[in-house]
């Protein structure tokens, strides 16, 4: 007898990012080298580009391929840009944005104090997809959430 099939694979999240990006292979060594990826596994199709790639940074699984404009599979590089921000929780958020910097990523903004409790900052990979790093430094109440916002909004204008 066999075992069931479990509906979410093993670990596996309910929401796992896919990405297309112009250049599968070189994303992969660029997310080891910036955010410490572990490729789980490669699927190559016949003309050398990746079908189909899963890594996993800290816990989570990320899902990647080369861009396949024949499928509708545009990566940012060619949209001009990408809507998207995938937002990465780490334990020193310095270090980790420095390391992404220093392999190769855009600061977007650089590491601050939020007003919501995190120590936050954001980066473009070269693939030209969207990235936020943070670190959360303090348990903050809605009402201090709130007023933590009301004054930044305050000193910006």
């Amino acid at each position: 007898m066999t075992a069931p099939v479990r509906p979410i694979p093993e670990g596996m999240h309910t929401i796992t990012p896919h990405l297309f990006c112009e250049g599968a292979a070189e994303a992969i060594a660029f997310y080891k080298q910036a955010f410490n990826a572990v490729e789980l596994g490669r699927l190559d199709g016949p003309d050398g580009k990746i079908v189909h790639a899963q890594l996993r940074i800290g816990d989570s699984p990320l899902m990647l391929c080369d861009a396949a404009p024949q499928c509708g599979g545009f990566g940012p590089l060619a949209l001009k840009g990408s809507p998207v921000t995938i937002h990465l929780y780490v334990n020193d958020v310095d270090a980790t944005f420095a390391q992404a910097v220093k392999a190769g990523a855009t600061v977007r903004m650089p590491v601050a104090d939020m007003f919501w409790g995190d120590r936050y900052g954001a980066l473009t990979d070269p693939f030209g997809h969207h990235w936020s790093v943070a670190t959360h430094k303090q348990e903050l109440s809605s009402e201090q959430i709130k007023d933590g916002m009301a004054k930044m909004m305050q000193q910006a204008s």
